[in-house]
């Protein structure tokens, strides 16, 4: 399914994935120690327009931030994992940041 790099690679936990007929899914995702808190709905772009905007979506910045008590180790279980980092790890006066790429756009 095309979630899996998000429930495999981001290892967050699959809330639902629901056949809507036509083609479409209702597929929410979430990180596993959110509990019952924010999930992220996934949605496949439909048509032309919508395909040319995946990527495009938050206009060149960073469209969401993951926190975690363990950075290094949650690095190093992504990069092993096959996530492709745009940088290198640097430390921020808000801790430590590294931007990784869309696996799907």
């Amino acid at each position: 399914a095309e979630y899996m790099g998000y429930t495999g690679a981001l290892a967050m936990e699959l809330v639902c994935d629901v056949d809507q007929g036509e083609g479409k899914r209702w597929v929410l995702v979430r990180p596993r120690s959110s509990g019952r808190g924010s999930a992220l709905l996934l949605a496949k772009a439909v048509g032309e327009e919508q395909a040319a905007a995946v990527g495009c979506q938050a206009g060149g910045r960073v469209m969401f931030i993951l926190h975690t008590s363990d950075f290094d180790g949650e690095h190093k279980r992504m990069v092993d994992a096959g996530v492709a980092f745009c940088e290198e790890p640097r430390d921020e006066p808000h801790g430590k940041v590294a931007v990784f790429a869309d696996m799907y756009g």
